[in-house]
Order: structure tokens, then C-alpha cells, then sequence
């Protein structure tokens, strides 16, 4: 039997994972609650420092949880790449962004691989999770890799396995989420399954190539942005139409076939569904073929914002109020509802659409004390009173967190525009206008 399986199956193995985030600690946690040493890597001090203390700060991750597996040694974290010496497998979890020009920025893909190379060793097993465009395992990272003088297929094991984690998610979770993996070599596919075999309760689906199983993430992902830009599309026409839309699709989701229900609002936001789009679309272009379909949805998706300040600006002229001077109350800007990530979300564009034409804007929620944009911080609201809602001119609903009075906002608002249907419950809607 292979050395590395052996060891995954008796879970002697010691697991790494570089990049301590929303996708490396959860993945982390649940390596060392299977009973594996477990090292994270990450280049912020700050991170190491908390899982070492047991610190949470992933809401995915139950703190009790964290706190057992680094008290058991189980789990340690450092910024010391060297102990990628001791790690058998290792899995990497870094961001990927879009640069300034809406290309992808795989520079911390590239540090990370290269912050590996000089500890690598024989029969090891190196995972890519991170969300990228379709060849990166096979023509980027194979080759750092193989800098260390170790040949892929051969000396060592590389695959990819794309994330999966939905943040808030309250039923799927790392654990229990399908898992899909595909290697350079089937050795390779092989052994990266026995790894998430030995970890997750989930079913593990094994794919031909790294490149299959990056393009399956793009569909995933792809699919649900061209389906968002089609209903933001329709909302903005049944708006003109005087159609209520939201109606629209909760009458369509009757049917128990063919019909998967999607909803309007204010933007994209998360790190996968408003990116990987862009990924694709760049990597295409390398084969002269442009994905106009995609990039028809992205063009719908990355208006809404200022479709949003739009519709705000008519909904304060009727109260003969500009824009300029006016007072927005923004009530959530975490991109989706109950959670504290605000990674792109629309929210933000949105006040910063407002603010360009000179409106006074505050916000509330509860999730997100503050924020960090552009190198600036913003504090919200401590608390949603009546005095706050009261001396807003216009209520703008962006997300849909469930632990809020609607009917208290209603009660006490001028105006409300409630971009996410958060207040569909409300009885009295005089004052309630939807996307």
C-alpha cells in the first residue's frame, strides 16, 4: 500500500493547511477533530497568535471546538513555513482576488507554493483549494513545485479539491459538503480522496484532471451569477412594468420542476460568486473566445449598486428631498444575512454610490461593528433605535438579517427601500418600497 494512504488510514499522517481564513481553518479544525496532527501555516502573526490561544474568529467554526483540539495538541498554528518539513499533506487555502483591472491575482497562490518548495519531501500529498482558472494546479503551480528537484506523479502528490464553504450556512458545513478531487496522476486523485476520506462525512467525487475539477467550481459558481444578473435584470423591468417581482418568483417556485428560484438585490458580494466569473473570462480570452453570456451577468450584477442609489434618489425627490444632504440609514452590510463577512459586498458600493452625491450616510448591524474600505474604517450604529430611524430620511434595506424588528423600522421610518424582500412579513407597507 502506498506510504502516504497507510498513513492517512491508521491517521498517523500529520495534515498542514496554509492560510488561516474563512476556507484554511474551518478545513483545519476538522482535520484535527478526525484525530490528525494538524499544522496551520499563515503569514499573519495576529492569526497564529489566536488559533494557538484558541481564539475563534470564523463564525463557521464552533469555539468550544477550536479551544479542545489546540488544548489537546492536536492543532497549532505558525508562520514558520520550515515545519512544512513534518507535514504530509498539505492543503493550500490562500485568497485569490481580482486585481485593479478585474484580472486575477494569484500572488499569494505563487508566495505560498514557493514558501513550500524548500521543505517539500517524497510521497507528499499537496492539495490546492483555493478558487482559480482552469489550469493552474497543471501550468502554474506544478511547476513551482517542482522547483524542489521532486517530480510530480513520481516524488510527490498534487491535485485540486475546490472549496465549498457557504458561510452561515446553517445545514452544510466543511465536514458534510460533497467533496470533488482531481490529481495530476490517478495515484494522485487517489491519495488526495483517501485524505478527505479520512476527514469529511461527506461523499468524495473523483474527477479526471486538476483542470476538471477547476472548471466545475467556475460552473458552480457561474451559474448561480448568470442566474442573479437574469432575476436582477427581470426586477428592473417589472419595476418600470409596476410588477412586484418577488411575487413573480415565489409564483414560478410552485412549480416542483424545471424552475430553481433566484432573487434580485443590490449586487454580488462574497469572494466566490462576484470573482470566479472574472476568472474564467480571462483565461478564455487566452483561446480568443469571449464567454458573452457570463459577462453579459456581470455587467447586470455589477450595476445594481448604482441602480440601487438610483432608485433611492426618486424614492427622496417624492419627499422633495436630494440627494445631496439627505439622510440614508443603511441597515446591513455584511454581502448575505446573518454573518459578519462584508468581503465585496454590494452594501458597501452602495453607500459609496450615495456618498459620491453628497448624502449623509450611517449604518446599522449587528454582525458588523465596522468595516475597512479603501484603507478607511467605518463605524456603524451601536444600536437600531427609534430616534435612528426616525431621523433618516430614507431606510435602505441591503441585507437581510433575521435579527431585526422589521415592523419596529416600518413603524418609525419615513421612507424604507427594501432591496432584499427582509420585509415581506410587514403587515403595514405604506411607507415599504421593493426592488
Amino acid at each position: 500500500m502506498n506510504t502516504i494512504k497507510k498513513k492517512l488510514i491508521d491517521k498517523t499522517a500529520t495534515l498542514g493547511v496554509v492560510g488561516l481564513g474563512y476556507v484554511g481553518l474551518p478545513l483545519a479544525v476538522e482535520k484535527a477533530k478526525a484525530g490528525f496532527k494538524t499544522i496551520g501555516f499563515d503569514v499573519q502573526e495576529s492569526k497564529v497568535e489566536m488559533v494557538n490561544s484558541g481564539n475563534n474568529y470564523i463564525g463557521d467554526v464552533v469555539n468550544d471546538d477550536l479551544k479542545e483540539i489546540v488544548k489537546s495538541g492536536l492543532l497549532s498554528a505558525t508562520t514558520n513555513f520550515a515545519q512544512v518539513a513534518s507535514a504530509d499533506c498539505v492543503c493550500i487555502c490562500v485568497p485569490t482576488p481580482l486585481d485593479e483591472h478585474q484580472q486575477p491575482d494569484i500572488s499569494y497562490l505563487k508566495e505560498s507554493a514557493k514558501s513550500i518548495v524548500p521543505f517539500m519531501h517524497r510521497d507528499m500529498l499537496i492539495v490546492l483549494e483555493s478558487t482559480t482558472y482552469p489550469g493552474t494546479t497543471e501550468e502554474l503551480l506544478k511547476s513551482i513545485l517542482e522547483e524542489s528537484g521532486l517530480k510530480c506523479g513520481k516524488d510527490f502528490h498534487l491535485a485540486f479539491s475546490p472549496e465549498r464553504v457557504d458561510p452561515g450556512n446553517l445545514i452544510y458545513k466543511t465536514k458534510n459538503t460533497p467533496k470533488v478531487v482531481g490529481g495530476i496522476t490517478p495515484e494522485c486523485t487517489d491519495v488526495a480522496a483517501a485524505m478527505y476520506e479520512a476527514i469529511l462525512e461527506a461523499p468524495i467525487h473523483k474527477v479526471s484532471s486538476p483542470a476538471v475539477a477547476e472548471m466545475e467550481k467556475i460552473l458552480e459558481n457561474t451559474y448561480r451569477n448568470i442566474n442573479i444578473g437574469l432575476v436582477n435584470e427581470l426586477a428592473i423591468l417589472s419595476n418600470k412594468m409596476g410588477i412586484n417581482f418577488w411575487e413573480v418568483v415565489d409564483a414560478a417556485k410552485s412549480k416542483p420542476y424545471g424552475f430553481q428560484a433566484f432573487y434580485p438585490g443590490p449586487g454580488l458580494g462574497g469572494h466566490c460568486i462576484p470573482l470566479d466569473p472574472y476568472y474564467l473570462s480571462w483565461k478564455a480570452r487566452e483561446y480568443g473566445f469571449h464567454t458573452s453570456m457570463i459577462e453579459s451577468s456581470m455587467m447586470v450584477n455589477d450595476r445594481m449598486p448604482e441602480y440601487c442609489a438610483e432608485r433611492a434618489s426618486k424614492i427622496l425627490n417624492r419627499f422633495k428631498k436630494a440627494m445631496n444632504g439627505a439622510k440614508v440609514l443603511i441597515l446591513g452590510v455584511a454581502y448575505k444575512q446573518d454573518i459578519e463577512d462584508y468581503r465585496e459586498s454590494p452594501a458597501i458600493r452602495v453607500i459609496e454610490e450615495l456618498e459620491k452625491e453628497g448624502t449623509e450616510v450611517v449604518y446599522y448591524d449587528s454582525y458588523v461593528s465596522e468595516y475597512r474600505e479603501h484603507g478607511v474604517v467605518k463605524k456603524g450604529e451601536p444600536e437600531l433605535t427609534a430616534e435612528l430611524i426616525k431621523s433618516a430620511d430614507l431606510i435602505i434595506v441591503t441585507t437581510a438579517h433575521t435579527n431585526v424588528d422589521y415592523s419596529f423600522v416600518q413603524n418609525h421610518a419615513k421612507a424604507i427601500f427594501d432591496t432584499k424582500n427582509a420585509m415581506k412579513h410587514v403587515e403595514a407597507r405604506e411607507n415599504i418600497e421593493l426592488l
